[in-house]
């Protein structure tokens, strides 16, 4: 959720050109993270639970790639982006820990 709120703060300084374009897409994508987490977890099975958890991770690294790219246009400056870079990158250990460690206990 705290990549969400970021990620829409940085998106605000994005041409209103953008708004139906990159604005949206990155929009999609970062809202995708918490809520394929959200709803792996309601599932009833752990095998579930790790499909989404990995749904979700493709969802953070389309954000990445995204603000990668606004940063290229010069939408926006790299050290404005970075503390989202960073917390990409947390976010992707943790999924990725937390995957495995589902995983493990399934027969």
């Amino acid at each position: 959720m705290d990549l969400a709120v970021q990620v829409y703060q940085i998106s605000r300084a994005f041409p209103r050109s953008e708004m139906y374009a990159l604005t949206s897409q990155l929009a999609r994508s970062v809202t995708s993270v918490a809520a394929n987490i959200a709803e792996g977890h309601a599932r009833g099975t752990a095998r579930d639970y790790a499909q989404f958890l990995a749904i979700a991770r493709g969802s953070l690294m389309e954000t990445e790639t995204l603000l990668n790219l606004a940063v290229r246009l010069d939408y926006i400056r790299h050290e404005k982006a970075l503390p989202s870079f960073d917390l990409i990158t947390q976010i992707s250990k943790m999924l990725t820990s937390l995957r495995h460690k589902i995983l493990d206990r399934v027969p």
